[in-house]
């Protein structure tokens, strides 16, 4: 296997599906030439033409009415949105058109576009770049919702939404592009949508959560391990739909659980995790289901960002309220 970050892993899907499929097309917001504001497509442009590899205007509501257009002319649009905090110009096409298609032509027309998008805090970008803004989409019916923790993970959920023949928002996380290694397989891979991975086992809590709040989630679990708690971390990979059968078997396992995300507190992913554990496996819990989350507000300006995301030590903390509950 190939050692790469995740932008490179991203960057391996998308030249693979290129490859795979001629109905496969990658525009957005300076893709071309110069590979985008990350270099996720670097290179790309060169080695497939500027007819399958554009640059488009800066305009987010043109680069989803041209994906839905492309969609249904039979092509596997994958646009970016250089920033998701730009998603509110693009969200009619998103919300109001990709997402209902299947159902408003009863079946007859679909919609197999992966809108491709940076999001996340932690690297000190300017305002509206970095708001985690998943559960905005996950509030929608037809649209699936993915977002990886690790360049494996990346590679395969990436492959596996552009097959799809349905609408996937594919968020990535800035501050894990760069941040580590992991090993890839160099061939073209898959990982089912709508399918949590278990990446530590635990007997005492189950940490259930996403995107680089998996790697804070990871460190709090060895940081409770020292102190002979048990986590279990539970990588839900895919935000909408969730995989209720992997929560509910982790939950039923510990007794107790605590739901982590980056954004903020208010009707967001954790919140909807929580109320599932609660209609499902209330006679299993010793104890509240409890969620680290970031505070009720916008999120702030670079200098303050650190106090304000949450940190594996707010996980610890929340952790040990729920077992000596």
């Amino acid at each position: 296997m190939a050692q790469m970050t995740m932008i490179q892993a991203i960057t391996d899907a998308l030249r693979t599906e290129l490859k795979n499929d001629e109905n496969v097309l990658l525009f957005g917001e300076d893709v071309g030439l110069n590979g985008g504001v990350f270099r996720a497509t670097e290179g790309l442009q060169a080695e497939f033409g500027e007819d399958r590899v554009f640059d488009t205007p800066l305009a987010e509501s043109g680069i989803g009415g041209l994906a839905i257009g492309l969609a249904l002319q039979g092509f596997r649009p994958v646009p970016e949105i250089q920033f998701f905090g730009f998603v509110y110009e693009v969200m009619d096409s998103i919300s109001g058109q990709m997402a209902r298609l299947r159902y408003r032509s009863g079946g007859t027309y679909t919609q197999p576009i992966t809108v491709r998008s940076p999001f996340g805090g932690g690297v000190k970008t300017p305002e509206l770049h970095a708001d985690s803004l998943e559960g905005l989409m996950a509030q929608q019916p037809g649209l699936k919702v993915v977002i990886p923790s690790t360049p494996y993970d990346a590679k395969g959920l990436l492959i596996a939404s552009i097959r799809d023949n349905d609408p996937v928002i594919f968020l990535e996380h800035m501050k894990l592009y760069r941040s580590f290694r992991g090993e890839v397989p160099e061939e073209a891979y898959t990982i089912e949508l709508g399918k949590a991975d278990v990446k530590r086992e635990g007997t005492d809590v189950s940490i259930i959560t996403y995107g680089a709040m998996v790697h804070s989630s990871l460190k709090a679990a060895e940081e409770l391990e020292k102190e002979g708690i048990s986590a279990e971390v539970i990588d839900l990979r895919t935000v909408s739909p969730l995989d209720i059968d992997a929560i509910v078997a982790s939950v039923e396992k510990t007794n107790r659980a605590i739901v982590v995300q980056e954004a903020q507190k208010q009707a967001g992913i954790a919140a909807n995790v929580v109320a599932e554990i609660n209609d499902r496996c209330i006679l299993s819990l010793e104890a509240p289901v409890l969620r680290v989350t970031a505070p009720d507000t916008v999120f702030p300006f670079a200098e303050a960002e650190e106090v304000w995301l949450p940190d594996y030590k707010d996980i610890v903390e929340k952790a040990k309220a729920v077992i000596n509950f």
